[in-house]
């Protein structure tokens, strides 16, 4: 049976459609290796990566062939199917990034024990964090889930984190979460609130049907609806803007105006409403690129010091998710354009994770 993949509309990342994959059965060359994907999770934070396709060359990982049309990464599990690389046997399990089908052709290169980075050349000189995979062994499907759904965003929360930290918070006294209902802004408010001696206050900022859902989190001092911008204190602040929506981010500078001491991009959940900043009151946005963070602990702590101490603090905070996220099953790979057209509308409740199962 012919495998299958989804291809998306790469001017209107809205329409993402099934269509056969012609790789799928080609023959390995040596040094390759063919996997079955198993599961992934789809979020909000796909669609992210498809409205910033080409700024950030998110397309370049799965090239589809096909003009104007882009494969989505996204994360998940999958299994070696057949190989010819050294050292990575068929029935081997991985998790990393994955290309939005049901098989997959990687080149990879063993970098450490159960770690390998695919070294296909269309993936040269692209971030090494989404070129590794790590070797994971079968378990609970639920853990599975969870690593996909949590382990990427939380990872962007906790370098936040530290990114912030690292900065000395700007001299703030308060942080700012915007979009704090999606899962990478509540890791983070979960994160700021764990310092006790923290100097800040955490207010989220969320969407009006939301406000109870970041509330029953407990880690935001405040929680603040989007029409209710005014009401933040003009006190020294940063703003961490998970959600990109021009008309949030210009209110918000102007209410803070020179009291705003850092104004960071992450991601465009309302992509349908983000525009190139023009003549913002305050601090020029600067866009935070988590593997450049990860860069420079590597370079500072030495190896796997960072990536310990992302595994410990995602895990920390998936450890309650039971109370604040419901995993959502789909099957087959059909199912996937249904649920992208809701997550690229926002109809999907800021408490469900999607997970794919192919």
């Amino acid at each position: 049976m012919q495998k299958q993949r989804i291809l998306v509309d790469q001017q209107d990342i809205t329409k993402a459609r099934v269509a056969p994959d012609p790789a799928a059965m080609r023959p390995l060359e040596d040094g390759e290796a063919r996997l079955q994907v198993e599961s992934f999770a789809l979020t909000v934070n796909n669609v992210t990566y498809a409205a910033t396709g080409f700024a950030l060359e998110y397309w370049r990982f799965f090239p589809s062939g096909e003009e104007g049309q882009g494969i989505v990464p996204v994360w998940g599990t999958a299994r070696v199917i057949d190989s010819r690389a050294t050292g990575v046997a068929p029935g081997t399990r991985v998790y990393g990034y994955l290309p939005m089908a049901e098989t997959m052709v990687i080149r990879p290169e063993q970098s450490a024990q159960g770690v390998f980075v695919d070294k296909s050349p269309h993936r040269d000189g692209l971030a090494l964090v989404y070129n590794t995979y790590v070797a994971v062994k079968p378990g609970a499907v639920r853990d599975d889930h969870l690593r996909s759904l949590l382990q990427p965003l939380l990872a962007t929360s906790y370098l936040l984190f530290d990114w912030l930290a690292d900065n000395e918070w700007f001299g703030a006294g308060q942080i700012i979460v915007g979009s704090a209902s999606s899962k990478t802004g509540l890791g983070l408010c979960k994160f700021l609130a764990e310092p006790s001696d923290r100097p800040y206050r955490i207010i989220g900022l969320t969407g009006e049907g939301n406000r109870a859902f970041v509330e029953g989190l407990g880690a935001c001092d405040q929680v603040l609806s989007y029409d209710q911008i005014d009401q933040l204190a003009t006190i020294p602040s940063v703003y961490v803007d998970m959600a990109g929506n021009a008309e949030v981010k210009a209110r918000l500078h102007g209410h803070l105006a020179d009291q705003l001491r850092h104004s960071a991009a992450v991601g465009t959940s309302h992509w349908d409403r983000f525009a190139p900043p023009r003549n913002l009151a305050g601090p020029k946005p600067q866009f935070f690129f988590a593997p450049a963070q990860i860069a420079k602990r590597r370079t500072e702590w030495g190896p796997g010091v960072i990536e310990a101490r992302i595994t410990a603090a995602w895990k920390r905070i998936a450890a309650d998710a039971g109370e604040w996220l419901e995993v959502v099953e789909h099957h087959g790979i059909a199912s996937a354009p249904a649920l992208w057209a809701d997550l690229a509308a926002g109809r999907s409740p800021a408490r469900e994770g999607h997970v794919l199962v192919v």
